[in-house]
């Protein structure tokens, strides 16, 4: 019964959960408010992953590494006058969106620029080769929530 109840193919009955509970050592109460828990998750300032790059830009990973969800949320600063280059193509299915919070950002998607400013905001699907330039003299500070899909394993 738990491994079916594992793999989702019957639900947990209150007797069931009883009997986990106690194999655990735990009470049922404290089994159940275990799983709600576990579906919060808190990054704390402290634990953000922030990349300094070459050519003097950073970016702030700011969200949490959740297992079987492709969205990451990232705060990148560009000095005056810097490009942080291409990124490859993602897979198809892929989305970014992008808020400009200062400064001025060039979007570049394939052959094309978009001009963004401050309060500005773009979305692009991201299955194209795209970057990111600041063409101004003070720091941009940019988001992207990014959606990205990864090829699937063979079965």
């Amino acid at each position: 019964m738990l491994s079916a109840v594992e793999h989702g193919q019957k639900a947990a009955t209150v007797t069931v959960l009883g009997r986990v509970a106690d194999g655990l050592g735990m009470s049922l109460t404290a089994l159940i408010a275990l799983a709600e828990d576990s579906r919060v998750i808190v990054r704390r300032a402290a634990e953000q992953d922030v990349i300094s790059e070459p050519g003097g830009w950073q970016r702030t990973i700011l969200t949490p590494v959740v297992a079987g969800v492709n969205f990451e949320w990232i705060r990148v600063t560009l000095p005056a006058g810097c490009d942080a280059g291409w990124y490859p193509a993602y897979a198809a299915g892929s989305h970014e969106f992008i808020t400009v919070d200062s400064g001025t950002l060039q979007l570049r998607l394939e052959d094309r620029a978009i001009g963004l400013n401050a309060g500005d905001s773009a979305y692009f699907a991201a299955d194209i080769r795209h970057g990111y330039v600041n063409p101004g003299a003070v720091p941009c500070t940019y988001h992207v929530a990014a959606i990205i899909m990864r090829p699937r394993r063979p079965a």
